[in-house]
């Protein structure tokens, strides 16, 4: 079962795989958002442990996001969880009290889509998910060891239903025949109502273990998911952009890389209920500021 500690520890065995970044001379603790509203025309927000956890509301984060509106500042979500199209994200966000347009939401999946030509893919989706925005030949990969070495490439969206099972079919067909593998969720865990899930990116770091010329990463902190936002905010200078995340090795590392000032938000996502402080002089990553809940 994974802990926040041994979460920590495997980003930072696969630190080498992230983007470089410098850090702030110092990191600033603030009591709201509205401290450093100022110095923001634009803010975007990781979503779990930022402004829900699991199916649940954080409380308040829909009146700051509301407060930040009536100063006049640009409000994004970039979310790296990919097991919905865009239409899901939307339903997702509102269904948790969330007024946001469809626009405002950036997700990892999209960024990942990009890259899907028109090889024969292997996906790793949800039961739930129709695969409608997929633009290329897709076979949905479960138990049948010969679909994954017939396809040409694999796109990892959801574990929802993965096992160990077909962790090993997938790492069998990549030995074999060592192929692209599109991990659409970079993260490694996420933090839920009674713990953590696993996420893509844990198992897309075995793969790039032993192939790691094979495995591509989207989503925070590798840097298209990034370009998406930037996309929609033109005009906004990076240094005027305030990326608010949990973590240090995603939100952190890939917003303050594309030169956005960065927020570390600690009280009920990946560091729920620990110091900040250890974590950011072990690994060197640091926030511009940081508070316990937006």
């Amino acid at each position: 079962m994974f802990t926040t500690q041994s979460i920590f520890d495997r980003y930072q065995e696969i630190r080498s795989r992230l983007p470089i970044t410098g850090k702030p001379p110092k990191t600033i603790d603030i009591n709201s958002l509205l401290d450093i509203a100022e110095d923001a025309d634009a803010f975007v927000f990781d979503a779990f442990g930022v402004l829900n956890v699991g199916e649940t509301l954080i409380d308040g984060a829909d009146r700051r996001i509301a407060e930040l509106r009536e100063r006049g500042c640009a409000i994004r979500i970039l979310t790296n969880a990919a097991s919905y199209d865009r239409d899901g994200a939307i339903s997702k966000f509102n269904k948790l009290g969330l007024d946001m347009r469809g626009d405002e939401i950036i997700t990892s999946r999209e960024a990942a889509l990009l890259s899907v030509d028109e090889r024969h893919w292997g996906v790793i989706a949800a039961s739930e998910d129709m695969l409608n925005d997929l633009p290329a030949t897709a076979t949905r990969l479960s138990d049948n060891a010969k679909d994954y070495d017939a396809v040409d490439g694999f796109l990892f969206l959801s574990t929802s239903g993965w096992t160990d099972h077909r962790q090993g079919l997938l790492q069998a067909s990549m030995d074999q025949r060592p192929r692209s593998l599109l991990i659409a969720n970079a993260d490694i865990a996420a933090p839920r109502d009674d713990g953590f899930s696993l996420e893509p990116g844990h198992y897309g770091h075995m793969i790039a273990d032993g192939h790691p010329q094979e495995v591509r990463f989207f989503g925070k902190p590798f840097p298209e998911v990034f370009q998406l936002a930037e996309s929609t905010l033109q005009g906004v200078p990076s240094q005027r952009i305030v990326m608010c995340g949990d973590t240090l090795h995603t939100d952190i590392i890939g917003a303050s890389s594309r030169g956005w000032k960065t927020v570390l938000v600690t009280r009920d996502g990946l560091f729920a209920g620990h110091d900040t402080a250890g974590f950011s002089r072990q690994s060197d990553l640091y926030a511009d500021w940081r508070l316990q809940r937006i």
